[in-house]
């Protein structure tokens, strides 16, 4: 899922400036989209939801201080991206930088689909999402998430460079490597025939 945040005006900029009602409007797709996030990181439903409380809240804790040194969805998957870690650490485990979302037994869920698709359809769209699921789970975690942020996320390499605090060859070197993995695992080399001699 990727967040629909382009933005008129920059929510928490207006809020410090006593201007609540962007950030109000903010907050249900910034909530959705922070959900998402979450699961994809490996929380269970409802852990994921409080988390995305706990990022909104940290929003607007930060509007009094809040200088827009860099794009607000940059800002909010910062201060989510700090979140995920402190939730870990509260656990007492390591942040999972990139897992797919689960269910609350952590079973891997099937991609949303269109219920009026047919028994076919759904299958072969069922078996794709089950591919894709498995190569990137397949990736690193630091693929994973530089894949996560630009293509999911759809974050500019700069923001990602600034969420990460990495250079941005760096986000470009390992968006290189995630996506030519992927590649390699959704598109094998075809099978060996006469007209394709061995390398």
């Amino acid at each position: 899922m990727t967040t629909d945040w382009n933005l008129d005006q920059d929510p928490l900029q207006a809020l410090r400036g006593g201007d609540s009602a962007p950030f109000e409007g903010f907050v249900p797709r910034g909530l959705v989209g922070l959900t998402g996030f979450f699961r994809r990181k490996g929380a269970g439903h409802q852990e994921a939801e409080d988390l995305a409380q706990e990022v909104l809240m940290r929003l607007v804790q930060h509007a009094k201080t809040y200088e827009p040194r860099e794009r607000f969805a940059a800002f909010v998957f910062r201060v989510a991206r700090n979140s995920w870690i402190d939730s870990r650490r509260r656990q007492g485990s390591r942040p999972k930088l990139g897992s797919m979302a689960t269910d609350d037994d952590g079973l891997a869920l099937p991609d949303p689909v269109d219920p009026a698709a047919g028994p076919t359809k759904l299958a072969e769209d069922a078996d794709e999402a089950e591919r894709v699921r498995a190569a990137l789970g397949g990736l690193s975690p630091a693929h994973r998430e530089v894949f996560e942020l630009g293509v999911l996320q759809e974050l500019p390499y700069s923001d990602i460079s600034d969420l990460l605090d990495i250079p941005v060859g760096t986000v470009k070197s390992r968006m290189f490597h995630a996506l030519r993995a992927l590649r390699s695992i959704l598109e094998p080399e075809p099978p060996l025939t006469a007209d394709r001699p061995l390398r």
